[in-house]
C-alpha cells in the first residue's frame, strides 16, 4: 500500500477533522517547537510498540517529523502492522513553520531533554531505543586495566552512556604510556591511572558514575570487584590476573570480555562458559597454563603500536554494549584474530574443554 503524502496544511485539515497527528522527533528536537496538537511519541518508541499508543487501527494517523524522512520510514512500520490509514507530511517540522502554521513549546523536563539530545543516535535505532538505554544506564561493568585497552573501551562504554564503571588498577601514569593510553595526559604524569581516567570519563559523560579502585586485582579482592557487575572488561597486562578473572567470572557467571596486543597484532574473545556451561569455552580452556615468559613478553619488553590497542579496546567495548543490550551474536566461542601490518581479521573456534578444571564437567 503507497503511503500518502500531504502539506503541512492538508495535515492541518485532516487533523480538524479527527486524525491524530503524531511527531515521531526526540524529545530535545521538539522542545524548539512542534506542530499545535500534536503528540510527541518517538519513532523508536512508536514503532517497537505502536498499538500501545495507537490501539484503534483503522483511525488516520499522521506522522510528522523535521524534514519527512524519518515520518515516512515510521509511516511504512505501522504500513506493516496493519494499520490501515497513514500519511507523511511532506517537508515536515520545518515546511509546517514555513508555511505559517501554529506551532507550541511543549513542556520537557531538562533532564529528559538533555538525555534524549545526548543519545539521539543511538535512540533512533529500533535496536536500541529509549529502552535499550535505559539498559545501559542501568548497567554496571568491571574493566580491569586503565591502560591500553581499558582506556578506549572505557571512554567507549562511557560515552554509549553505561551507568556505573568500575576501574580497577595499581598503576600511575607515566610518559610512555601516553603513545596509546588515551585517558591520560601530560599532566597527569603521577597520578593513580584510575584518577586519571575518573576524571576523563566525568569530563566525556557527566551523568554516569565511575568506582576508581587503585588496586590490583588479587584473590583476595576480586569477588568483590566483581559483585554487582553486568559485564566485565579484561584490559590486564598479565596472565595471573586473566586467570583470575576468569575463575571468578565463571563463579558468578559474568561474561568476561578478553583482549590482548602484542606488536601489531591483537585478539579479542568473549568467554561466557560462566551462563553457558559445556557450551562456550573460558580462558583457560583457550590457555590452560601460561605459556613461556619467552613467547608471551610484554608490552614493555616487545613494544606496540600505538593504535592497536584503540582497535582491541573499541572491539571490546562493542562485544559489551551487545551484551548488555541482548544484541547480535557475541565473540563467545570464537577467537577474533587483527593483524594491523596487514590489515586483516580472522577467526578461529574455540570449542569448551570438558576436562577444564574450572568450567568442564568435573569442575565445580
Amino acid at each position: 500500500m503507497k503511503i500518502e503524502l500531504l502539506t503541512p496544511a492538508q495535515a492541518r485539515a485532516r487533523q480538524a477533522a479527527g486524525a491524530v497527528l503524531i511527531d515521531v522527533r526526540e524529545v530535545h528536537e521538539r522542545a524548539q517547537g512542534q506542530a499545535e496538537g500534536a503528540l510527541g511519541i518517538e519513532r523508536a518508541a512508536l514503532e517497537a510498540a505502536p498499538q500501545t499508543h495507537l490501539p484503534d487501527l483503522s483511525r488516520e494517523v499522521l506522522l510528522i517529523c523535521q524534514s519527512g524522512a524519518r515520518s515516512l520510514a515510521a509511516a511504512q512500520a505501522l504500513l506493516e502492522r496493519g494499520y490501515l490509514r497513514v500519511a507523511s507530511v511532506e517537508g515536515g517540522t520545518t515546511r509546517w513553520i514555513a508555511d505559517g502554521l501554529p506551532l507550541v513549546m511543549p513542556l520537557v523536563d531538562a533532564e529528559q531533554a538533555r538525555f534524549a539530545e545526548r543519545y539521539s543516535r543511538h535512540l533512533l535505532l529500533p535496536e536500541v531505543g529509549p529502552a535499550g538505554q535505559q539498559r545501559l544506564r542501568d548497567a554496571r561493568v568491571l574493566i580491569v586495566g586503565a591502560g591500553g585497552l581499558g582506556s578506549p573501551a572505557a571512554y567507549y562504554l562511557a560515552a554509549a552512556g553505561v551507568g556505573r564503571l568500575r576501574i580497577a588498577d595499581d598503576d600511575v601514569v607515566e610518559r610512555s604510556n601516553l603513545q596509546r593510553q588515551i585517558l591520560h595526559g601530560e599532566d597527569r604524569i603521577g597520578q593513580p591511572k584510575v584518577s586519571s581516567a575518573a576524571q576523563t570519563l566525568q569530563a566525556l559523560n557527566p551523568d554516569i558514575a565511575i568506582d576508581a579502585v587503585a588496586a590490583r586485582v588479587t584473590a583476595d579482592n576480586v569477588e568483590a570487584l566483581l559483585d554487582g557487575v553486568d559485564v566485565v572488561i579484561d584490559g590486564a597486562d598479565n596472565f595471573a590476573t586473566r586467570y583470575l578473572l576468569n575463575d571468578a567470572c565463571v563463579r558468578q557467571a559474568r561474561p568476561l570480555v578478553y583482549g590482548a596486543v602484542q606488536r601489531f597484532e591483537g585478539q579479542v574473545s568473549v568467554f561466557d562458559a560462566g551462563r553457558r556451561r559445556g557450551q562456550v569455552p573460558c580462558y583457560r580452556c583457550l590457555f590452560p597454563a601460561p605459556p613461556p615468559p619467552a613467547l608471551a613478553p610484554n608490552c614493555a619488553q616487545a613494544g606496540v603500536l600505538g593504535v592497536l590497542p584503540g582497535v582491541i579496546g573499541l572491539l571490546q567495548a562493542t562485544e559489551a554494549i551487545k551484551l548488555l543490550l541482548g544484541l547480535g551474536e557475541s565473540l563467545a566461542g570464537r577467537l577474533l584474530g587483527f593483524d594491523a601490518l596487514g590489515m586483516r581479521f580472522h577467526e578461529l573456534a574455540l570449542p569448551p574443554d570438558p576436562d577444564c578444571p574450572v568450567c568442564g564437567a568435573a569442575a565445580p
